[in-house]
Order: structure tokens, then C-alpha cells, then sequence
């Protein structure tokens, strides 16, 4: 189900009425975060450099300090992106999402009962919390950015985690009950990790960025609500008895 869920996505995310909605946080989360660094960028970094060579007695002329020096900023550098992420993915979630379920699930879910497990309250709720454990295990895994490379890999990580948590919800609130709400998500989270990923690999490759969580939102919600269609005609096909 996983590449028939990216197809249609790419489908969706064309479609009139949803592109821009759709587009507009990740744009907004570019513009925001590309400010802040513009202004935190040197004295943040310069801060950290001396920091770590007063703490670890490095020299400006030794070949540890320019190594610190470099690391510093380019973990700095790597930092927009899961914030960006971040930001992008809560706002698409919070937002974008539950905006473009209804035409969504109008052009190729028309069938499907909506059984209105969650909300829009409920969503937003789910991306505040998402969003700050995401933040919280970004704080604290931020001392092994400075190994080179573990940035790249915790930042595709925490944001393919972060993938699961809001689009898992929002998904299927409009048509899952509570139960299926809380059960399909589980039942398929290796493949929606893999979409997570996925689309988190698309937060580094410029121009397609601009369109990763969107992309990544409708691809969890087309895999998702198609796996509540097999669920109900599992469910059809064989009756629980009592």
C-alpha cells in the first residue's frame, strides 16, 4: 500500500484548493527560521566555540580548536532543517490537514463511513504534544550533534518520529472511531516510519522540501485511510460472534 498511498498523494497535493494550503506552512517555516539564524548565527556560534575551548583548554592555534570551530557551525547549519521540520510538519498537522481531509476523502473516499473518532481540537492537541517531545529529545540529543554526521542521522530520526505522531492522528479522525483510531497506527507503524523517513529525506534536498510535509501528510492519509477500508471489509468478511 505504501508506493499506491504516494502516488495518490502526489495526485492529491495538485489538486485545485490543496496545494496552496498545504504549502504555505513549510514556506512560512523557512522564512521564520532562515531570520532567526540570520541573527543568532554568529553570536550563537561564537558562544559555543569558546564555551567548548575554555571548558576542554583549547588554543586558539591548535588543531583542536578549528576542528570545534567548524563542527560548531556546521551542526548549527544542520539545525534549520529539523526545525523547519518541525515547525512545517505541526503547522501542516494542526492546520493544513484537517482543512483538506474533507476534499480529500470526497475524491477518492466518498464510500468510506466517517465515524468521527477525532477532532480538529484533538488535532491540535496531538501537535502540540508531538511537537514538544520532538523539541525535548532535540534538546537533549544535541551534544551528539557535534560528532560528525549524527546530526544528519538524529535529524532524519526525530523527524520521521515526529511524521508519526501528528499525521497518524489526523489521518484518520475523520473517518476512524476511537478504537480504530488507536489501533491502526500501531498495527501499520513500520511502514508509516518508512513513509516518515522518506519524506524526512526530501527536508534536504532543496525545491522538493517545500513540499515534504505536505507530501508526507497526504501519503499518511491515503495509506491510512486504506487501510481502514481492508479493516472494515476484514471485519465485513469475517463478524466477530459474540
Amino acid at each position: 500500500m505504501l508506493f499506491p498511498a504516494l502516488r495518490r498523494a502526489v495526485s492529491s497535493l495538485f489538486r485545485p484548493g490543496i496545494f496552496w494550503h498545504l504549502v504555505w506552512p513549510t514556506l512560512f517555516a523557512m522564512f521564520f527560521w532562515s531570520i532567526v539564524f540570520f541573527f543568532a548565527w554568529v553570536p550563537v556560534t561564537d558562544w559555543l566555540t569558546t564555551w567548548l575551548s575554555s571548558h576542554f583548554n583549547l588554543t586558539p592555534e591548535g588543531w583542536f580548536y578549528i576542528t570545534c570551530f567548524w563542527l560548531v557551525r556546521i551542526a548549527f547549519l544542520l539545525l534549520i532543517v529539523p526545525l523547519v521540520w518541525l515547525t512545517a510538519t505541526l503547522l501542516v498537522a494542526a492546520f493544513g490537514i484537517p482543512m483538506m481531509l474533507e476534499k480529500v476523502s470526497a475524491y477518492d473516499y466518498g464510500a468510506l463511513q466517517k465515524r468521527h473518532g477525532g477532532s480538529n481540537l484533538g488535532s491540535v492537541w496531538n501537535a502540540v504534544r508531538a511537537g514538544s517531545q520532538f523539541f525535548g529529545l532535540l534538546v537533549i540529543s544535541l551534544p551528539l550533534w557535534l560528532i560528525p554526521g549524527m546530526g544528519l542521522i538524529i535529524g532524519i530520526g526525530l523527524s520521521a518520529w515526529l511524521n508519526l505522531k501528528a499525521f497518524g492522528y489526523d489521518a484518520l479522525m475523520l473517518h476512524a472511531d476511537r478504537e480504530e483510531l488507536a489501533a491502526l497506527p500501531r498495527r501499520h507503524r513500520d511502514s508509516l516510519f518508512i513513509i516518515g523517513t522518506l519524506s524526512a529525506l526530501l527536508a534536504y534536498i532543496p525545491l522538493l522540501n517545500l513540499f515534504a510535509p505536505a507530501l508526507c501528510g497526504l501519503t499518511f492519509v491515503h495509506y491510512l485511510l486504506t487501510a481502514l477500508e481492508a479493516h472494515r471489509q476484514e471485519q465485513n468478511t469475517f463478524p466477530v460472534q459474540p
